[in-house]
């Protein structure tokens, strides 16, 4: 980490910031929720919660939507993570509305779970009437996350408007709502993916073994490598191979894209990060399914 050192005084900002925001959720409303995807920038938010009230444990709960698709690494680290911090966990099936005819799962070769996440997202906050849920996102992720503020405001029916969002001039946020609406709450969202990996490396933290390089199964679909998984149908060409790769993100199974990487350590990963020409989100499939699909899913409630 010797080469980036000259940056910690930035990223030391970039924590005072976040932790300023968690903070002014605890105090403007009354039960908060942290969504938990098992990804680097929900791991980021969590330990910026642990250091905003620590010596107290994290005083909000963990919510996880859990599409039954969730890779296996994925679902071993949340349960060790919320075990050493002591953190509740909450977890929302998309298979039990599946089970219980409530959604339709998709069909064919590109279907996904992915879209279901949204309903089930909004049932769990209306089941826990939570009155903000604090999130991921950052900007530079993608052009739709660019247009949200810290505090994101949700009408009655979980919908994003982004036309009508409040000024937040001089670190002053408005999180007043009307019964029924609700808050997303954005701690990272000045944050780079450069940012997010030197400071994960700076503080040491624990991360999913699917981010580092290892050897898997995986098919080629539309240029994307994707893990060969019972979840997903393969064409008669398409023929699962091994193949050394890592994830710059993690979602559902079926539609999160590997990358074919040697990086095995935090400075690997900067490094490759650091000279890539690709965007983090450019392995997702969901995002390739319209130019607008992010911002349409977000409009509906997604994260």
């Amino acid at each position: 980490m010797e080469q980036f050192n000259y940056r910690l005084d930035y990223l030391r900002e970039l924590e005072s910031e976040s932790i300023f925001i968690i903070r002014e959720v605890a105090a403007q409303f009354e039960n908060p929720v942290i969504l938990f995807s098992g990804g680097k920038d929900s791991i980021l938010v969590t330990h910026l919660a642990r250091k905003a009230f620590y010596p107290a444990k994290i005083p909000f709960p963990l919510l996880h939507i859990d599409t039954g698709h969730n890779f296996e690494e994925t679902l071993t680290y949340r349960d060790e993570m919320v075990s050493r911090l002591g953190v509740r966990l909450k977890i929302a099936s998309v298979q039990e509305l599946i089970d219980t005819g409530e959604l339709t799962e998709e069909s064919g070769f590109n279907a996904t779970r992915n879209y279901l996440q949204t309903p089930v997202l909004l049932k769990a906050i209306e089941d826990g009437k939570y009155d903000v849920a604090l999130g991921g996102a950052r900007r530079d992720e993608e052009k739709a996350r660019a247009k949200e503020r810290f505090f994101s405001h949700r009408d009655e029916f979980g919908q994003w408007d982004p036309k009508n969002q409040r000024p937040e001039l001089w670190n002053l946020f408005n999180g007043k709502k009307r019964s029924g609406e609700h808050f997303r709450v954005f701690p990272i969202s000045n944050w780079t993916e450069l940012d997010v990996w030197m400071y994960l490396a700076v503080e040491k933290i624990p991360l999913p073994s699917l981010y580092f390089s290892h050897t898997r199964s995986v098919f080629e679909r539309d240029g994307m490598l994707l893990a060969n998984h019972p979840a997903i149908l393969r064409r008669e060409n398409e023929v699962p191979f091994d193949e050394i790769i890592r994830f710059r993100t993690i979602g559902d199974i079926t539609c999160t894209g590997a990358v074919r990487s040697p990086a095995t350590s935090l400075d690997d990963i900067i490094e490759e990060v650091a000279t890539s020409r690709t965007t983090e989100r450019g392995g997702r499939a969901d995002d390739k399914r319209a130019e607008t699909a992010m911002e349409d899913r977000k409009k509906q409630g997604y994260f």
